[in-house]
């Protein structure tokens, strides 16, 4: 049962209708996730900024989808894995690819790497070993991406964290649980 309302656009404080407006105009719907945000302008601006920016990056969208998807997991946000899910296929992954993502796992050797470091990044609250940064760079991941994943599992744990606070309703196709192997986190 959602603790926070979502806000319908027409009765959003001016600033917060014309974010809303722009997410309509750009998704073809407005999100429960982002109509929550907005009893706040200023949380939901500052979602949309970093998610935005965040799309500029060198991380592929296919990548961006798995990483929130195997952080949603971790969290246990039926919200994002819903969520997700649906922009996941959006971005092209199969039914399979998106269980994987959930599980941390991936027949790409690379995604493989960057799904487990991001579980890493989850569970030890970023306090990742060297051991962590140097297997994800053994499979070619740079500075560059290392920083973008540490942001994408951020931007994903916000979201997790606010939905679990807000008891966001679910407005996606809800998924089932996957049996997850041990967090060997």
């Amino acid at each position: 049962m959602p603790r926070l309302k979502a806000i319908e656009t027409a009765e959003a404080e001016p600033k917060a209708k014309t974010l809303l407006n722009g997410v309509q105009k750009k998704l073809g719907m407005t999100p429960n996730l982002m109509r929550t945000m907005a009893n706040s302008p200023a949380v939901l601006e500052a979602y949309l900024g970093f998610s935005n920016t965040l799309g500029q990056s060198s991380l592929s969208t296919k990548l961006r989808e798995q990483i929130a998807l195997t952080v949603g997991e971790v969290n246990r946000c039926q919200y994002c894995l819903a969520a997700h899910s649906a922009l996941g296929k959006m971005a092209g992954l199969g039914d399979e690819e998106i269980a994987d993502s959930r599980r941390g796992t991936s027949t790409d050797r690379k995604t493989e790497a960057v799904l487990k470091f991001a579980r890493r990044i989850v569970a030890e609250r970023g306090w990742v070993s060297d051991e962590d940064v140097a297997s994800v760079r053994a499979v070619g991941v740079n500075d560059v991406e290392i920083a973008e994943i540490v942001a994408v599992v951020a931007l994903n744990i916000f979201t997790n964290y606010f939905n679990h606070v807000a008891g966001t309703k679910v407005d996606f196709p809800e998924v089932e649980p996957v049996a997850a192997p041990a967090c060997a986190c």
